[in-house]
């Protein structure tokens, strides 16, 4: 009653109802583009099997979770017309706490819905509306779709909490990542087929516009693709092959992984006895042949999710140029006969929300510098050469005394949590020191990521959290999945360390690690640390929000900061690759990153004066803001997905949708005809002859015999491959071009082109054959190729 009283309150509320309301409704970055004649899609759904929105909805377990919300955030700042679906979990992930010796405990409070920021997705009547999918043995599975409104982009949760469902069906969106396979697999079944049947719903009910883009955000969500080629066949009469065609041009795909042990895999008897319920034409015949082709590996028992990912999406990418690179390489196989560079996944490096991640007193610099859009926008950050040193540095003091305020706080919470008395507390008033170098690490607790890496000797790591003039203090964090041991090990070996009365002043692990604690390590951290196994940090997204508040990076160079490492924004912990032996590669780069702490970090940070800012620090701490800047922000990374996957499968899959599909219809048989002929498409003989002396700036001139199988000139990409030769006889660095048909002899088409010689040094070329169709994204997309 007073407030409603209060003019000037009122006032305020006005101008911030008006701000939402401008920032809802006003044309944005993307309306902008669109406006300026680009072909951008008018609506994309982004599945994910989690979202990391913020603390009140907690559905997300670690990194991929929160991209996933970090992606809506940003689409929503830039007007990007996204549609994000998910599963609406009864408890989330876990709360984590830790037993009186350190070891991993979790708890699973349950959620209520009805006390969630969300709204029911009800029809014309207003009931709720559902999904349902059939299950074996004649079961069915019923799910209830929420919405969550994530600015101007709306999330949907599909939630199997409802009495009409069998006790086991209820329970198949009881938490996440739970359960036995079976539930996994219903889990990613509800996800996928389930969430396109709540997108068509929610479009009908809100009357947004169909997405013309799919994206799947991992493999959890690829049986997306199942149910849209389910609805070609209805709708439009498409056959299998026809449907997969228009499926795939406007299909995105994104990995996240780098190794194979972190693909879901599946029972192929038991995707087959699921998909055969869901559709009769999968229980028997070609058709269920070529339904689990698409998920074939290696092992004919199992049905692998990213391959099936892969093959259904004609544009697919890593999350970094190394997890690229690392994603070709492990996917090579899908490509028989392809150079692992010429695989056709791409990179789209991940970016962070930085409205969500920047503290408020870096915010209010910035935005006075450079303006709050500019600054949502990645954009202007070389205007932090106007703030100054002491400004910089008081607002990073700043930072760092409230996260030591938090870290007192928590480490009170947990003793009392593990059982210990008020009276054994009294050191926690003076833990941590506000004016010390602080490092963070904060990450889920898999081994590769060597969370105990910094307690490889734990003697120099006393000596330098306990120097008395220059200390360090390590604040860590991180959950292991709860079916983990090794990880829940990890956990305990830094708890029992830092439980040592000796240093547990300046060290200290807090337990359930979430969205909370995370701001405050970002904000106060000074030095962010991340050394995991080269290559198997796909991305790493932590150190990038911990950069955009002025911390430095101390990391391996893996991920992203492979990429963005400069020598000038943090250092780059020497690594030991090639190293066979676990326990020696350990052993050399914990003690590179001792030798790098010791010698660079710390006294760099303690380089001045009492009383004044350490100008060599603060010089590191702007140049890390005026380049990653840019690049860091999630808002950078959606309008790298728009440009360079969302507007060309938008392209895609309007083409493959005209005339009734008949592009689609016409793509199928060429494909199927291609197929069927390759066995007989080969290269029958090379002749080469040198245009003038064999020297630099020469030619060289390539006449080829091509076996077409039936095929026309038209249909194929006859290629010379050439370039410098290693020691082994092995093309590197190689380049290709195309040769020219030149007419057709002794059942023999001839091609001929001339190649340049413009290096010098060992040259070796060959001839290949690869299938060409106006309608590919690329040459590799099928497949197929043939080799001299």
């Amino acid at each position: 009653a007073l407030l409603a009283r209060d003019r000037r309150f009122l006032r305020r509320l006005d101008d911030v109802a008006d701000d939402l309301t401008d920032y809802l409704t006003e044309p944005r970055w993307y309306q902008r583009q669109q406006a300026a004649g680009e072909r951008l899609p008018e609506c994309v759904a982004y599945f994910s099997p989690e979202f990391g929105i913020a603390e009140v909805l907690p559905q997300y377990s670690g990194g991929l979770g929160i991209l996933a919300g970090d992606h809506l955030k940003a689409a929503s700042d830039l007007g990007v017309p996204i549609i994000g679906v998910g599963l609406l979990y009864g408890v989330g992930y876990f709360k984590q706490s830790l037993s009186t010796d350190g070891w991993q405990l979790e708890h699973y409070p349950p959620l209520d819905p009805q006390g969630l920021p969300l709204r029911a997705l009800t029809d014309a009547d207003g009931l709720p509306e559902r999904v349902s999918l059939r299950l074996p043995e004649g079961r069915t599975l019923l799910a209830q779709i929420w919405v969550a409104q994530v600015g101007r982009v709306p999330l949907l949760l599909l939630d199997s909490d409802l009495e009409e469902n069998d006790p086991v069906a209820r329970m198949v969106t009881d938490r996440l990542y739970g359960g036995d396979a079976e539930h996994r697999l219903q889990q990613e079944l509800l996800l996928g087929i389930g969430g396109v049947r709540a997108l068509r719903a929610y479009c009908a009910a809100s009357g947004a516009p169909a997405p013309e883009v799919f994206h799947s955000n991992e493999g959890h969500a690829g049986f997306l693709s199942f149910e849209r080629i389910s609805e070609l066949h209805e709708s439009a009469g498409l056959s299998f092959n026809e449907a997969v065609s228009a499926v795939r041009s406007g299909t995105v795909f994104t990995t996240h992984t780098p190794v194979p042990a972190g693909i879901d895999r599946f029972p192929t008897d038991m995707v087959a006895a699921h998909l055969g319920a869901l559709d009769s034409r999968v229980q028997h015949g070609p058709s269920r042949d070529r339904v689990l082709a698409l998920g074939a590996e290696d092992d004919p028992a199992m049905f692998n999710l990213a391959h099936m990912g892969l093959r259904l999406a004609q544009r697919a990418n890593g999350v970094s140029l190394l997890h690229g690179q690392v994603s070709r390489d492990m996917f090579a196989g899908l490509w028989p006969g392809f150079d692992a560079a010429e695989v056709p996944i791409g990179a789209v490096t991940n970016g962070v929300h930085a409205p969500t991640w920047m503290a408020r007193e870096i915010v209010e610099i910035a935005e006075r510098e450079m303006g709050a859009e500019r600054v949502a926008l990645g954009g202007a950050w070389q205007a932090v050469d106007r703030v100054t040193d002491e400004e910089l540095w008081a607002i990073r003091h700043e930072l760092r005394e409230r996260l030591v305020g938090e870290i007192r706080r928590r480490l009170r919470e947990s003793a009392h949590q593990r059982g210990w008395a008020e009276a054994e507390l009294g050191w926690i008033a003076t833990a941590f020191d506000p004016d010390a170098l602080t490092i963070g690490f904060a990450r889920r607790a898999a081994s590769y990521k060597r969370l105990t890496l910094m307690l490889h000797d734990p003697d120099r790591l006393r000596a330098l959290l306990l120097d008395s003039q220059r200390p360090v203090q390590i604040v860590v964090a991180g959950k292991s999945h709860p079916a983990d041991e090794v990880g829940k090990a990890l956990i305990s070996q830094v708890v029992r360390f830092a439980d040592d009365p000796e240093v547990r002043h300046r060290i200290a692990f807090l337990p359930d690690y979430d969205i909370g604690l995370a701001r405050f390590l970002y904000w106060g951290c000074d030095v962010w640390l991340n050394n995991p196994l080269r290559p198997l940090e796909a991305c790493g997204t932590s150190g990038m929000k911990a950069a955009l508040n002025g911390a430095l990076n101390l990391s391996i160079r893996d991920g992203w900061w492979d990429e963005w490492y400069d020598g000038e924004n943090g250092w780059a912990i020497p690594t030991a690759d090639g190293v066979a032996d676990p326990a020696h590669r350990d052993a050399v780069e914990a003690a590179s990153l001792y030798d790098v702490i010791e010698h660079q970090v710390v006294p760099r940070f303690y380089d001045h004066d009492p009383g004044s800012a350490p100008a060599r620090w603060v010089r590191l701490v702007r140049h890390t803001l005026k380049t990653l800047g840019p690049k860091a922000v999630a808002t950078r990374m959606v309008r790298d997905y728009v440009r360079g996957y969302y507007a060309p499968a938008a392209v895609a899959a309007e083409r493959m949708a005209t005339d009734g599909y008949q592009p689609a219809r016409e793509l199928a048989a060429w494909l199927a005809r291609a197929r069927q002929a390759w066995p007989e498409v080969r290269v029958r003989h090379v002749e080469s002859q040198l245009g003038g002396d064999a020297q630099l700036g020469g030619a060289l001139r390539l006449r080829a015999e091509v076996s077409l199988g039936g095929l026309a000139p038209s249909d194929v990409d006859v290629q010379a491959v050439y370039g410098m030769v290693d020691a082994e006889d092995r093309l590197v660095d190689a380049t290709t071009l195309s040769l020219a048909p030149t007419g057709e002899s002794d059942g023999a088409e001839h091609f001929e082109g001339e190649v340049p010689l413009a290096r010098t040094g060992a040259f070796g070329y060959t001839v290949r054959v690869l299938p060409r169709h106006e309608l590919l994204a690329s040459s590799a997309e099928p497949g197929l190729v043939a080799l001299a």
